[in-house]
């Protein structure tokens, strides 16, 4: 089993929850958090100067068996991608076991 985490603009997040759905990936948690980006230059939008090194993202946590990391990587890349900077970042790590609390049942079949 994978966790995939994903780091994404907030104004993306209601087309990658669609295509997720839409592979079969349907239990995600997300957040919304703030973040420091790379860029240093400041923006203005309608005479107001921001910072956008201080960035509002949203931030995805998806744990899917093996065989799904792929397709889920893909699918965050295919439906966030502006080609601009900021368009966040996906960290992939090993989940060593999962067990669903209601039944107690362990293992990769818990996630489906």
């Amino acid at each position: 089993m994978k966790k995939v985490e994903a780091i994404i603009r907030k104004s993306k997040f209601s087309s990658v929850k669609k295509a997720l759905h839409e592979v079969g990936v349907n239990f995600l948690s997300y957040w919304d958090v703030t973040g420091l980006g790379n860029e240093k230059i400041g923006h203005v939008y309608r005479g107001v100067a921001y910072s956008t090194s201080d960035i509002q993202r949203r931030y995805l946590s998806i744990v899917v068996n093996d065989d799904f990391e792929e397709i889920t990587i893909k699918t965050i890349i295919d439906s966030c991608a502006t080609g601009e900077v900021g368009d966040g970042k996906i960290f992939v790590s090993d989940i060593k076991e999962v067990y669903r609390i209601r039944t107690g049942e362990k293992g990769g079949d818990t996630l489906k």
